[in-house]
């Protein structure tokens, strides 16, 4: 027998269901699209920024300050008020503290970024302690007049002696960083009576971790090699 053709019930049925996947394919559809769409942009914002400077979002913010402060100002000027006092009442106390604290803060440590850094930091913190002797000055002024102030065809090399008090200045100064210096050095001095069983400072700093493992172990043994009385 022939099957038989199903009825117009089940073929609306089944045409339901398949608009129902057709729908949900579009929809499936759309949402790829849209992750394909973002994930392009975000891959081109990336870009752009590994392309900007590695400070760029400091200077972003700084100017976005500046912008602000600018605006303020504007708004104050139309105002007629003063900025500064307008700025004021709207910090804190605490704020205000910890900004009067920054500015008294004549030389922060930065930590060390190279040598030259270093030495020019000591250069400066050396030549804020200098006290210009002004009677001095005035004598050595009137004694060589213009030639004071050489310049590149002067003939002054050697010719400066300086005075006793200038020179135990310098001395005190150089005794005071060796002194500092010394405070701070990382070295452990030697003990002059200790056993040398050593070649090197190297080789010291391991015998020293050696013995302060297996010292307790190796006790009697050592006491025997030093009495000649090991087997």
């Amino acid at each position: 027998e022939e099957e038989a053709e199903p009825g117009p019930a089940a073929a609306a049925a089944a045409e339901r269901r398949r608009e129902e996947r057709l729908r949900r394919f579009r929809e499936l559809h759309m949402k790829r699209y849209e992750a394909c769409k973002l994930n392009s942009q975000e891959v081109v914002e990336e870009d752009k920024r590994l392309k900007l400077p590695p400070n760029w979002e400091a200077k972003k913010a700084r100017l976005e300050w500046e912008l602000q402060v600018q605006e303020k100002k504007k708004e104050c000027a139309a105002r007629g008020e003063d900025y500064e006092r307008v700025k004021l009442l709207e910090i804190s106390a605490e704020d205000a503290e910890r900004w009067e604290r920054k500015k008294k803060k004549k030389n922060p440590d930065l930590g060390f970024s190279d040598y030259a850094a270093a030495q020019l930091r000591q250069y400066q913190r050396l030549t804020r302690q200098i006290k210009p002797d002004l009677e001095q000055y005035e004598k050595l002024k009137e004694q060589y007049g213009e030639a004071l102030y050489p310049t590149s065809d002067s003939l002054l090399h050697g010719t400066h002696v300086p005075s006793k008090e200038g020179v135990d200045r310098m001395v005190a100064d150089l005794e005071k960083q060796i002194e500092k210096r010394e405070k701070y050095s990382r070295r452990r001095p030697y003990n002059d009576d200790a056993d040398i069983d050593y070649i090197n400072e190297r080789n010291a700093k391991f015998n020293q971790k050696a013995e302060r493992f297996y010292g307790k172990y190796t006790a009697e043994i050592k006491q025997n090699l030093e009495r000649g009385t090991a087997v």
